[in-house]
């Protein structure tokens, strides 16, 4: 069937990758088509090959023709890549999703948490209800500049390198600092907070600088900056306080898994990678080879990055609805959890992919 003249295609390359992966794509890609249904905009799925898996099998973790195709695609959907088995012979992790930062020029890693209704919370405050913030992680350079490069030098130390440049912050902040801009329309803070160990690294008081140049092109919002060590610590006490949060690669990496924690864990916490002209969507777990092919996956995290998706999409594009249908992707997730009858196998009750994923489909 011809699509009406008027329908905006959105071409997506699918990376389902290995575990889980496959299992959280395959229940997503419905629900996008359904939230499509009768509006100016539409899909075109196309899935590539990639990943520790397929790099056992052909030597190649990401085919040539795979990332060719994720730099013409109009957005990445992606699953999950990596095996604990597998490894470089250098003895790290496939990560493809490392390379595609890179070749792509993905330096905002966006990293939202929020508390969703129903799913049981670790922190007893009364205020947990209300965690609702964002970590951006700069993805391209800090600590992870050294992937591949670092030496170790006749057995006796190892040697990584952190790079910080002005052009690599600067963009991210200005990233952090509109992304506040477009929270704070809806009702959030609008406050950017730089976290990093300025107090004693020159490269992260360098950083700092960079942040509060930045931060004055941006009157509106409110620029704070906290020490990565006090944010841990802050994070338990008061993560209500927090709204945007921009920081350097490996603090990034590691402060976006305990955010998750705060609302119930990998399972729950999307993420999107983004540069000026590509991005990428995923899930912030793994491929968890341990429960991959038993249907017990979660796929709220997918879900919700799917949302992030359309979000992105529709702000790039001029198309409003798009972004209306991101807010009914997560408002369907936020009732079909709130109902209290649908607990994932990682909150102790028997609800898997398929039962999630319907129980979404059911509320839109």
């Amino acid at each position: 069937m011809t699509p009406a003249p008027h329908l905006r295609l959105f071409d997506i390359a699918v990376l389902s990758g290995d575990g889980i992966g496959p299992e959280v794509i395959d229940v997503t890609v419905p629900l996008l088509e359904k939230l499509s249904r009768n509006q100016d905009w539409g899909f075109r799925f196309q899935s590539y090959p990639g990943g520790a898996l397929h790099f056992k099998a052909t030597g190649d973790a990401l085919p040539r023709a795979t990332l060719d195709a994720a730099r013409s695609a109009d957005a990445i959907l992606f699953g999950a890549m990596g095996w604990p088995e597998i490894r470089y012979p250098d003895g790290t992790e496939i990560a493809p999703q490392l390379d595609l930062r890179i070749e792509l020029a993905l330096y905002a890693g966006v990293r939202p948490v929020r508390a969703i209704p129903g799913i049981p919370l670790p922190l007893a405050a009364p205020r947990a209800a209300q965690i609702d913030l964002v970590v951006i992680r700069e993805s391209t350079e800090g600590l992870f500049a050294s992937r591949g490069k670092g030496e170790v030098i006749d057995d006796a130390e190892a040697r990584d390198t952190m790079v910080i440049t002005r052009a690599g912050s600067e963009r991210v902040f200005d990233f952090a600092f509109r992304l506040a801009q477009r929270r704070k329309r809806r009702g959030h803070p609008g406050r950017v907070t730089c976290v990093d160990k300025a107090n004693v690294f020159r490269s992260m008081a360098f950083f700092r600088r960079v942040f509060y140049e930045r931060a004055a092109r941006f009157p509106d919002i409110e620029a704070r900056h906290n020490y990565i060590d006090a944010t841990a610590l802050d994070m338990i006490r008061k993560p209500w306080d927090f709204d945007v949060l921009v920081t350097e690669n490996m603090f990034g990496d590691i402060l976006s898994d305990q955010t998750a924690g705060l609302v119930g864990g990998m399972g729950m916490a999307p993420s999107g990678d983004i540069g000026d002209d590509h991005a990428l969507f995923q899930p912030c777990h793994g491929s968890a080879p341990d429960i991959a092919g038993q249907g017990k996956a979660n796929p709220t995290a997918t879900i919700l990055s799917a949302a992030m998706m359309l979000d992105w999409l529709g702000e790039r594009s001029g198309l409003e609805s798009m972004a209306r249908g991101a807010e009914r992707l997560e408002r369907a997730i936020d009732a079909a959890f709130g109902s209290g009858r649908l607990r994932p196998y990682e909150f102790g009750g028997l609800d898997g992919t398929a039962a999630i994923a319907d129980a979404v489909a059911s509320n839109l």
